[in-house]
């Protein structure tokens, strides 16, 4: 039977040389077994103050813990390694790049809820983890799915993220049945991780509410300006490509 792990890194910061200081996951054998890691790690170099804002992990919590190659989850993550397997998280490119930096390799079958959301969920106007955790009533099951798991719910703090990841994937698994009815959910899932999304609307900037294809014909520059000059993430780069011709 397929694994399924789901994973949440919080870290030093966001940029190239940080490094993971807590790790939090599920590993799905089944429905009635799911085992559970939380754990803090010692990372190379400083935390920067603007991570401390956001999870609050500050130096002295991390001084006596292990290296993150020393975590349980690190070896079960190795154990697990292959194709057959799911690794889950949202944004995944962002925690498995930090992963990356600790020697893993990747041969799992990625799923990004993040991507996955933007795909079935196109209307949101954002698809944040703890936008969709209120914006989908999540909230409302994470008291008993909580109890069921032993886990604290706490925004930016990594199991409490993961918890509210496992039941955004089930809604996603739902709106993928509903939307794709004849194809495998979490196969699909897989295939929507790897499909870059189209985006039809402008979230920010000055046409925000507007829509991309309107604004390739009334300000095409304004794209071109863009696409030249701004650090856009794929889908974006993708749109663009898509409406500039």
């Amino acid at each position: 039977m397929a694994k399924y792990i789901l994973f949440d890194t919080e870290t030093t910061g966001n940029a190239p040389e940080d490094r993971i200081i807590q790790i939090g996951a599920l590993v799905v054998h089944s429905r009635e077994s799911i085992d559970l890691y939380d754990s803090l790690c010692k990372a190379p170099l400083e935390i920067k103050v603007e991570a401390m804002e956001v999870h609050h992990i500050t130096p002295d919590l991390i001084t006596d813990k292990p290296p993150y190659s020393q975590t349980a989850f690190a070896q079960v993550l190795t154990e697990f390694n292959h194709p057959t397997n799911y690794l889950i998280a949202h944004n995944i490119a962002f925690d498995l790049g930090m992963l990356e930096k600790e020697g893993f390799e990747n041969h799992y079958t990625l799923i990004d809820t993040l991507r996955c959301a933007k795909h079935l969920l196109p209307d949101l106007p954002a698809h944040r983890l703890q936008y969709l955790r209120y914006a989908l009533k999540l909230y409302t099951q994470e008291q008993a799915e909580s109890s069921r798991l032993n886990i604290t719910i706490k925004a930016h703090d990594a199991i409490g993220d993961v918890l509210v990841m496992k039941l955004l994937l089930s809604k996603l698994v739902a709106l993928t049945q509903a939307t794709y009815p004849t194809l495998n959910p979490i196969e699909q899932l897989a295939t929507l991780t790897q499909t870059p999304v189209l985006i039809e609307q402008f979230k920010f900037g000055k046409y925000k509410g507007e829509s991309l294809q309107s604004i390739a014909s009334k300000d095409r520059g304004y794209l071109e300006w863009m696409q030249k000059n701004m650090e856009l993430d794929e889908d974006m780069r993708f749109t663009l490509k898509h409406y500039l011709g």
